[in-house]
């Protein structure tokens, strides 16, 4: 059981471990998305730990490993002893392989060498006032999954051997978010990109979810769009609206306002390479995304337009009980 100082602790740094003390019914993971300048090397890895219900023999430490252009994937089990992590900043060991704010240091059969994060991460600022990416959600103890941002972007540099031949990742960009709790939601939705055409800065992560609440499940929305130096955010907390959400075999057409305008996104939907993720006690639900999707975005305010662009690189995810998200 968590301290209340510690768990006030970890939302004030959702970069962290959450998961001391934990047991069982719990994962942690960290989505580390690093793509070369010229884009032809794009990974997703993902390191974490999952406790299962019960049965400790079900515990493991893990990286799971996405080469987002050829759709291929490998999950790479650890000893749970091989798992060490802090409680109050971003660094993570499993096996030989670590991962931090200045580097990510890998040893798998497909990614071996050091990747150096050679600029500042870039965080979904924490307050008091708005303690992260879940606002005031993020203090509900209940929530059957938290979310954090730890960087919309920064810049890479190193070399990984590829499957034996050498990548360079110089003046890459990276990004970084993370997801812990019991279980991820029975149906979501997930974009993200800071691959856009001619703005270099412009990042993009938005997702919707079945949220279970009080015996009543909703449809909770989540976006944040980072230019101009400033984070944009369209949230189901604080008071936006979706006019729009369509999802079809081939795009995901979305609109939503808010204080800080209105955003419109048009997302291709691409096949991908599938992921292993939490769902009812079990680590190997299938989970399929991509890195190759294109996402077209307008942004305005005042009857301005303040961006309107493409992007490439594009992470998504579309799972589970959609039918279900558009209804609620």
């Amino acid at each position: 059981m968590r301290s209340p100082l510690s768990y006030f602790q970890g939302i004030a740094h959702p970069e962290a471990f959450h998961g001391q003390g934990k047991t069982k019914n719990f994962f942690e993971g960290w989505y580390i998305k690093l793509v070369s300048k010229d884009q032809n090397q794009r990974w997703a890895v993902i390191p974490g730990i999952f406790r299962g219900l019960k049965d400790s023999e079900l515990d493991e430490a893990f990286i799971q490993v996405l080469d987002g252009k050829t759709g291929r994937s490998w999950y790479h089990k650890f000893p749970i002893k091989e798992f060490k992590a802090s409680s109050d900043s971003f660094d993570v060991r499993i096996g030989k392989n670590h991962f931090s704010k200045n580097e990510i240091v890998l040893d798998l059969p497909q990614l071996k060498g050091k990747v150096r994060i050679t600029s500042e991460l870039d965080p979904w600022p924490v307050s008091f006032a708005g303690p992260g990416i879940m606002g005031w959600y993020g203090l509900v103890p209940f929530m059957e999954c938290f979310h954090g941002i730890v960087s919309f972007g920064h810049g890479l540099d190193g070399t990984l051997s590829v499957e034996g031949k050498k990548a360079s990742f110089k003046s890459g960009r990276g990004y970084i978010e993370k997801d812990w709790g019991r279980n991820f939601p029975a149906g979501y939705i997930w974009l993200h990109s800071n691959h856009f055409e001619l703005d270099p800065e412009l990042s993009l992560v938005a997702s919707a979810a079945i949220i279970p609440w009080l015996g009543k499940p909703f449809r909770g929305f989540i976006m944040g769009l980072r230019h101009s130096g400033k984070l944009f955010s369209w949230t189901t907390y604080n008071g936006s609206k979706e006019q729009e959400l369509e999802i079809t075999d081939s795009e995901i057409k979305w609109r939503v306002s808010g204080k800080s305008g209105t955003l419109e996104i048009c997302a291709q939907r691409v096949r991908g390479g599938l992921l292993h993720a939490p769902l009812r006690g079990q680590m190997h639900q299938r989970v399929e995304e991509t890195l190759d999707a294109k996402i077209e975005i307008t942004h305005t305010l005042d009857g301005k337009i303040l961006r309107q662009g493409t992007a490439t690189c594009g992470a998504m995810e579309v799972f589970g009980d959609i039918e279900k998200l558009l209804k609620i």
